[in-house]
């Protein structure tokens, strides 16, 4: 009995693990011609209308918004300086689709 127990418990143990460890691999990655401050000032208030609170921080060259979720790890859209504009990266976290991408692809 012991035996067929062991299986089941590693599996359950190591899906439960994938679901608390964050993805280091962006969900989405795109190509934008404004600059990181003209992405996040069209795509915080489109973040905002499907009632999430993002959260804003910056340095010279990077924005990052940050979308907090109690049931998984935080939605994350990071935008950078490129040559022509800037590139965009979105790890979206959550098992359900929160509309990050889509108000990330409607702004680039």
């Amino acid at each position: 009995m012991r035996l067929t127990l062991a299986p089941i418990a590693l599996t359950a143990f190591a899906l439960l693990t994938g679901c608390a460890s964050a993805p280091n691999e962006p969900t989405l990655t795109l190509q934008t011609s404004k600059s990181p401050e003209q992405f996040a000032a069209c795509v915080v208030p489109k973040l905002q209308s499907h009632s999430l609170s993002p959260l804003l921080s910056q340095t010279q060259r990077h924005y990052r918004i940050t979308m907090s979720s109690s049931l998984a790890a935080d939605n994350v859209i990071e935008a950078y300086k490129a040559g022509n504009g800037g590139k965009v990266f979105i790890y979206e976290r959550s098992l359900l689709s929160s509309g990050v991408g889509q108000a990330a692809k409607d702004c680039v």
